[in-house]
């Protein structure tokens, strides 16, 4: 690790590192800098990440892919059990990852592009002159070293302090942090190539639980419930165990993992002077579904474009600097995230029998692509009260 960078990154997830990546290629200098001791450990994450998103940024490969997705299931609080076949998933579901591998491989690529990289190193502080941030003190081997660098790019997750450090709000309301925990199970009865969700507030209250395979007999098993919700006799890990007690009584749990999700609308704003917030620290998972690879990947991608660009022209004020914020929010990706944050509010508001209800309206569908937003939309064409229920939301939809 050098002592100046054109660009210093915060975290070593799938964010940071291709934001690192991008940047190498745009011709700067950049490190990563990751607290823990290893890439991709441990795993705060089900996986899953949709074939034609994770095309858009490497090619997939053996060593780091679990299981292959073709088909998914939802399950209605009453046990109705809606099954959306290959043919229906346009067999392009997804695939389940292993983080572990995944992660390692992203910060290689990396790093084979000319980025370094220093692993048990943690951003104590930033380095502030005159209001701009200018790099930041890295605590490593007893020793706290002055990293300096022209552009600062947060992707330190979604317990990021480096952005408050610098200023930025990130509290998230306790009702938008999904308290979440996953066992990774073994010696189980599943089909190895499709995704499980259960729906209902006696499962999973104002979230969901689900079962992503990651081979034969072995998948995720996890669950995410509001915070608010969460309470002695009433944590997540307490609906998990229920679960798993009951569904998979001779399971084998080789790995737990606890954590939280945020499903909050993401930042007011992600930047600031010589500073760009991506991924989890910036809020950007998908409120409705939880999931935040892809979002990680593209907006550490467009932070480091961006940054090249501002450097270049010699201007990484806040002003220069906005064109990110701007990008991703008229994004394909943006747009998404605000209109599933409207979807997710209403839907935990719901009843079971509600719930019910428009699982069952569902059940014949027959999807040419499967998507979140295609099943959303196939939900409100057999359920006209849904129109006026969700107001200008469903008209934006359709």
């Amino acid at each position: 690790m050098k002592n100046k960078y054109d660009v210093l990154v915060i975290g070593g997830g799938p964010a940071g590192a291709l934001a690192a990546k991008t940047a190498v290629e745009k011709g700067l200098s950049a490190c990563i800098v990751e607290k823990r001791p290893a890439i991709g450990a441990p795993v705060r994450c089900a996986e899953g990440i949709g074939k034609e998103a994770l095309l858009e940024f490497i090619e997939p490969d053996p060593r780091w892919i679990s299981a292959e997705m073709t088909g998914a299931g939802i399950v209605a609080p009453d046990g109705f059990f809606m099954k959306l076949e290959s043919a229906m998933a346009g067999s392009k579901v997804g695939y389940v990852l292993d983080r572990k591998f995944f992660d390692r491989e992203l910060v290689w690529k990396a790093a084979e592009a000319g980025a370094d990289v220093a692993v048990k190193s943690r951003a104590a502080a930033p380095i502030m002159e005159n209001g701009f941030v200018k790099g930041a003190k890295i605590s490593a081997g007893g020793k706290v070293t002055d990293v300096k660098a022209e552009v600062v790019i947060a992707a330190d997750g979604v317990e990021s302090k480096f952005s408050k450090w610098c200023g930025i709000d990130t509290t998230v309301p306790v009702r938008e942090i999904m308290s979440s925990v996953q066992y990774v199970m073994t010696d189980i009865d599943i089909d190895p190539h499709s995704t499980i969700f259960y729906l209902g507030n006696e499962v999973a209250p104002e979230g969901y639980l689900w079962i992503f395979p990651k081979g034969n007999r072995t998948a995720n098993v996890g669950i995410g419930i509001s915070g608010k919700k969460s309470g002695e006799g009433h944590r997540a890990k307490d609906y998990l165990d229920r679960f798993v007690k009951k569904t998979f009584p001779d399971g084998k749990t080789i790995e737990y993992i606890p954590g939280g999700v945020s499903v909050c609308r993401p930042l007011d704003c992600t930047v600031a002077d010589g500073f760009l917030i991506t991924g989890d620290a910036a809020r950007v998972v998908d409120p409705l579904t939880g999931g935040g690879i892809y979002n990680a990947m593209f907006t550490g991608r467009l932070a480091a474009e961006v940054a090249a660009d501002c450097i270049g022209k010699g201007d990484v004020s806040k002003k220069c600097l906005m064109v990110y914020d701007k990008a991703w929010r008229a994004s394909k990706m943006g747009k998404a995230i605000e209109r599933n944050y409207h979807i997710k509010e209403y839907l935990i508001k719901q009843p079971d029998t509600k719930l019910n209800e428009i699982i069952h309206s569902v059940s014949n569908l027959n999807l040419k692509e499967f998507s979140t937003i295609n099943l959303i939309k196939e939900i409100i064409r057999v359920n006209p009260k849904l129109v006026l229920e969700l107001g200008a939301l469903a008209a934006s939809i359709r």
